[in-house]
């Protein structure tokens, strides 16, 4: 099972719509597939369930928060015992993949605040002790997930707090999205400095300590969103910022994600990621080719066969 974290510390760069369209496409194609909505926003999981029917039958107990607010209880929930499948996805998917989700809570923001609290100690093997047990919670509740999933795609916050962290050490790989723009770029150097810092400390901390392997999270790469083309290719001033980037060292994806404001903005709405849509319209039918090559490359990437 393959574990990849969504992540950018700027919002609004098309994180959440990445997210669930390669795991839709995924799932067309026959994949199983988990998202975990680990954003106190709770986009992704607005995107697929109705907020009527969030508050009714997911917000007291059935979300990561809750599974979160359990772990030191004597009997924790456990992450399986937090699966749905959205049923308006679930028709498009009929003889294909699957498509599950463990929704998020807006509550979530002070889950990282009492994570926080736990760490410290009052002897350094203490402190590792404690460092690995809250940065770890994830990774062990992953654990507990049935074997049949191929993928498991995570939605993190865009910041890097410990929620994030716990998404990082979780995961086997790391995708960003972007925008091809100063502010959303601005960070990226940043974000990949943090990762490896991340994964030095913790490497460091598990040394010697009983069932904590070392973590090796591969960079996939950054994936250019709401990309505006001219000739069949992003604008000048769009390319601009992607060769900047990729003079950063890091890897870049060749396929994007095409703007169209409409589609994008009446998915969330409509409970089915563009991806899942057969359009007439061509400019609707070209952003969905885009989402396919880019699950084209994703794949790859990831050896995912």
């Amino acid at each position: 099972m393959k574990t990849v974290a969504v992540i950018n510390y700027k919002g609004g760069v098309g994180k959440t719509s990445v997210t669930a369209n390669v795991g839709a496409e995924l799932a067309w194609r026959g994949h199983k597939v988990l998202l975990i909505d680990l954003d106190p926003q709770a986009s992704l999981t607005f995107s697929l369930v109705q907020p009527d029917d969030w508050e009714k039958n997911y917000a007291s107990s059935k979300t990561i928060k809750a599974w979160f607010d359990s772990l030191d209880d004597p009997t924790p929930t456990l992450l399986s015992g937090l699966i749905t499948t959205p049923p308006r996805v679930a028709k498009h998917l009929v003889k294909r993949g699957r498509l599950d989700l463990i929704a998020s809570h807006l509550g979530l923001i002070d889950v990282d605040l009492e994570l926080a609290t736990q760490l410290g100690g009052g002897t350094m093997t203490q402190a590792k002790k404690k460092y690995l047990k809250v940065h770890r919670r994830l990774l062990e509740g992953l654990s507990d997930l049935p074997n049949n999933y191929d993928i498991v795609l995570l939605d993190c916050p865009p910041n890097f707090n410990i929620v994030t962290k716990n998404a990082i050490v979780a995961s086997s790989h790391v995708l960003t999205p972007a925008k091809p723009d100063f502010l959303s770029t601005l960070g990226i150097d940043y974000l990949k400095r943090n990762i490896d810092t991340l994964v030095q400390n913790y490497n460091e901390y598990a040394e010697g300590i009983d069932n904590a392997d070392p973590i090796e999270p591969t960079i996939l790469g950054i994936v250019f969103t709401m990309i505006q083309e001219y000739a069949d290719q992003p604008i000048s001033a769009q390319r601009a910022y992607i060769a900047q980037t990729k003079k950063l060292g890091i890897p870049v994806f060749n396929a994007y994600v095409k703007e169209n404001k409409t589609v994008f903005a009446d998915a969330p709405e409509d409970g089915v990621p563009v991806v899942l849509h057969a359009y007439s319209n061509n400019s609707h039918i070209a952003v969905r080719q885009g989402i396919e090559q880019l699950v084209d490359e994703f794949k790859t990437k990831l050896g995912l066969s």
